[in-house]
């Protein structure tokens, strides 16, 4: 009788390890965008590995719209990142916002024009993201209601890329200020876009119904502690406001 009972306490010991453990073992897959990586998520991947340091996180480089099919496949737990639209079958939970700015070479015209309308922007060049992301689509929708021409030179992935090329003189462009820092000042001069464009909003995506692991939820919770409140996020409707 000794044997199976000491098997039986060996069991309860493993089970009840699995269990205390919870956080400290697993996986994490994450689905987010070049910028959100680069910009957005450093100190929380920082602070999460100091937490659960056991966990292997996986990020997924993958624009907003593949991201979105990494969840549905279930490849991913959850997705961060900027929606313009919320597939009904998805929530997407905004927690940080952003101004839209115009960049362009320090010595542009548009840099030290007084009052910047939108039809100034209409003779020049334009560097975007590749037209699937959000911000080219964001683009042409302003342009589109106000009835004002554009023309794009040159598609790009890369906020890096774009900021360099814009600095060289070969467009301008239009970023979320996400992707601006203290280094840029000297390369790039910058204007505040608010009247025309919304602020773009960054939050975390999920698939409704889908469990949430406790690796899932603790990497939520460094975002945003009460985003499991009920209702806290937009189940369906555009996310831009």
């Amino acid at each position: 009788m000794a044997q199976p009972l000491v098997e039986s306490l060996d069991g309860l010991e493993a089970s009840f390890r699995d269990k205390v453990r919870g956080l400290d073992a697993g996986e994490l897959h994450v689905a987010a965008n070049s910028s959100t990586i680069l910009y957005l998520l450093p100190k929380i991947v920082e602070a999460f590995r100091a937490r659960h340091p056991a966990v292997r996180l996986t990020l997924h480089n993958a624009i907003s719209a593949d991201g979105t099919d990494l969840l549905r496949e279930d490849a991913v737990d959850l997705a961060v990142g900027s929606m313009l639209d919320v597939p009904a079958d998805l929530s997407y939970a905004p927690v940080y916002r952003f101004e839209q700015r115009l960049i362009t070479p320090p010595d542009h015209p548009l840099a030290r024009k007084p009052r910047l309308a939108l039809e100034d922007l209409s003779p020049y060049p334009l560097i975007l993201p590749p037209r699937r992301q959000v911000t080219y689509r964001l683009v042409d929708l302003v342009f589109q209601q106000a009835r004002v021409p554009y023309t794009v030179a040159l598609e790009v992935g890369g906020w890096e890329v774009i900021k360099q090329y814009v600095a060289m003189g070969m467009g301008i462009s239009i970023v979320t200020s996400i992707c601006l820092t203290d280094a840029d000042h000297d390369k790039l001069a910058t204007r505040s876009l608010k009247e025309w464009f919304p602020t773009r909003s960054y939050g975390v995506v999920v698939r409704k119904g889908k469990y949430l692991s406790p690796q899932a939820r603790a990497f939520i919770e460094l975002i945003q502690p009460d985003l499991f409140a009920p209702r806290s996020y937009e189940d369906s409707g555009p996310s831009e406001r």
